[in-house]
């Protein structure tokens, strides 16, 4: 499918509203239709003439007795006729070299000479399939002019003789029926209904599967893309369920209309179809996953048609291993799903191995295709509700999690955006939810406030012990810079915003040993003066509070002094989450338990000036 900016913008805008709702995710309309005619208008003209590129060995042999003779129309009529099989063929195929020159075709001529009844009597003569092609071929390059010198060959009763044709048992001899017939069709609703009348659609629909050659089918499409092409008036409502078949250009002219649309093209069976088309080895799926992603944009019923026709492993599978036009479709398949569908579906997908390729798609280029996935990646963790650590797990485990933390850098703002709010909702809270749940194990008897303190002591220890622990550990024996583990990939990232903890400067170093040792310590025997409610609780927790704003202090305010050197200021990704965000948290909280501790001290004094008795 040719890239369009059009189209491409008309989507990502589609995909940022906030407030999407069915149609605003059908992002295929008229105007892409009509640019992907104008890719395909080749395969798409109303009439073609079969023009070969130049004549085969076998026509020269064929042909030998008209070779090198100005041949006549009265030879050819006469010829035609011949009991002779081999100058009959020849006349025939003589007639078929006339209607198939590249610039005006003597097409009237042939029509006055009386040629049109001979050449509908050799469609008959099943003994010769020769005879057949070279007389369809004829009628077919009759057929591809006026509407005039159409008409001429449908009165002249071929139709219904194409339509036996369909049956042939040599290939083609059906090809070129089937050409001729798209002509015909082309001419017009008029010729359309007619050949509709005559059963065309059930024929055609047997060509569609995953042997017929490529050719073949696209000719085999663009008839029944002629079928459904004229609206003025529309085909007829009778016969509206023949015409929805398995050519995803046909289909794509059938869903325009909405989900009430949809909705018919789901309920005449055709959905099933898309099965052979999607396994075809020489045919492009792009147009047909592009199908689906508007079905998926759907309701849910519509998305259940999709699942129950077996199409989701094979949509999977094009994420996979389609070309990336077809990944880019399926991409947005899965993505429409994840917001249309039900929790139960969102669950097939997963069921499915959609998370691995899904993923895959996060390192491409095409930021649009980024967006979708990262949208539908948040979906899928969103419906999983108490199962997303098991989908963060898969996302993780697939490379998927590396990915999505490299796009925290993106120059798009909405992806860098979107990839923070990921990691930070389903990939960030291990440490604080292990300080919730000891917090409230170990301080059963505490009061909801302390509680909750001892919640944010647990992590500020876990914090200090698991990963500025391991930081002062690299410092020692070499910078960050030059380690390679996981602990240092987190530091590197880190270290983009401020490059001093990628080279063990001193002062970092410095502070960190100090933050790792005494306020990791610290927050351990304040959670213990807490829980066992002891007389010093307030002096700990003033002296770690302390701490904590000191480190903050002299981490950034010698550098602020120089001018900031080390601190990229210039992105907002970097100053505002990683500079201001997660070392605005250690001030924060540290400032609060000061409030807490003098709160706390000043009830104390109180109490004792009203009893008279000192404190134990």
């Amino acid at each position: 499918m040719a890239e369009n900016a059009g189209l491409e913008n008309h989507r990502i805008k589609s995909f940022k509203n906030k407030g999407r709702d069915v149609e605003t995710m059908r992002r295929h309309r008229n105007e892409v239709t009509i640019e992907l005619r104008k890719n395909k208008r080749d395969e798409h003209l109303l009439k073609k003439r079969n023009v070969p590129q130049e004549e085969s060995l076998e026509d020269s042999d064929v042909d030998s007795d008209f070779k090198g003779q100005n041949v006549t129309l009265d030879a050819i009529l006469q010829n035609a006729t011949n009991d002779n099989p081999v100058i009959q063929l020849s006349a025939v195929q003589a007639a078929r070299k006339l209607l198939s020159s590249d610039r005006n075709p003597p097409i009237d001529d042939l029509i006055k000479s009386g040629i049109l009844p001979i050449l509908v009597k050799c469609l008959e003569r099943d003994d010769n399939p020769s005879l057949q092609f070279e007389a369809a071929w004829a009628l077919t390059n009759i057929a591809s002019g006026t509407s005039a010198q159409t008409q001429a060959v449908v009165k002249s009763s071929a139709v219904p003789l194409f339509l036996r044709l369909l049956h042939s048992p040599h290939q083609n001899v059906c090809e070129q029926a089937v050409w001729a017939l798209g002509n015909i069709i082309g001419d017009g609703p008029q010729c359309r209904d007619y050949v509709i009348s005559l059963g065309v659609v059930k024929p055609l629909l047997s060509f569609i599967n995953p042997s017929i050659p490529i050719t073949f089918l696209r000719n085999v499409t663009w008839v029944i893309v002629n079928l459904c092409r004229n609206k003025d008036p529309p085909p007829p409502m009778e016969t509206v369920q023949e015409i929805l078949v398995d050519t995803v250009w046909a289909l794509s002219y059938l869903t325009d209309g909405g989900n009430e649309q949809i909705q018919m093209v789901i309920d005449s069976g055709v959905v099933p179809f898309l099965v052979p088309l999607l396994s075809h080895q020489e045919v492009k799926v792009q147009e047909a996953v592009w199908f689906l992603s508007n079905i998926t944009a759907g309701n849910q019923q519509q998305v259940q048609a999709v699942i129950d026709a077996g199409l989701i492993p094979m949509i999977i599978h094009q994420l996979a291993k389609g070309d990336f036009g077809t990944q880019k479709e399926a991409a947005w398949a899965i993505s429409n799903l994840t917001i249309s569908g039900r929790k139960d579906q969102v669950e097939y997908l997963v069921q499915q191995n959609v998370v691995p390729p899904f993923c895959n798609l996060l390192s491409v280029k095409d930021s649009q295709v980024v967006q979708v996935v990262l949208d539908g990646l948040k979906n899928i963790l969103i419906m999983a509700s108490d199962e997303a650590s098991t989908i963060a797990e898969i996302i993780e485990e697939c490379g998927g999690l590396e990915k999505i933390e490299t796009l925290q850098q993106h120059e798009n703002e909405d992806i860098y955006k979107l990839a923070f709010e990921i990691i930070d909702q389903y990939f960030s809270g291990d440490d604080f939810a292990v300080g919730y749940v000891l917090a409230q194990c170990w301080g059963r008897k505490c009061s909801a406030a302390d509680r909750w303190v001892m919640v944010w002591l647990f992590y500020d220890a876990i914090v200090h012990f698991t990963l500025e622990g391991p930081f002062v550990y690299m410092s020692l024996i070499g910078t960050v810079a030059t380690s390679d583990n996981i602990f240092a990939d987190l530091w590197k990232e880190y270290g983009k915003a401020d490059e001093r903890w990628l080279h063990s400067h001193p002062t970092i170093v410095s502070i960190e040993i100090l933050t790792v040792v005494l306020d990791g310590l610290l927050a351990l025997v304040l959670i213990y003066a807490i829980v066992k409610d002891k007389y010093y609780r307030h002096f700990i927790q003033i002296t770690l509070c302390v701490c904590e704003l000191y480190g903050g202090w002299m981490t950034f305010c010698p550098d602020w002094l120089d001018g900031s050197p080390n601190l990229n200021t210039g992105s907002w990704l970097y100053l505002w989450v990683y500079l201001v965000f997660f070392n605005g948290i250690w001030v924060a909280i540290p400032g609060l338990l000061l409030w807490q501790s003098w709160l706390g001290l000043q009830r104390m004094h109180q109490a004792e000036k009203m009893t008279g008795k000192k404190l134990k």
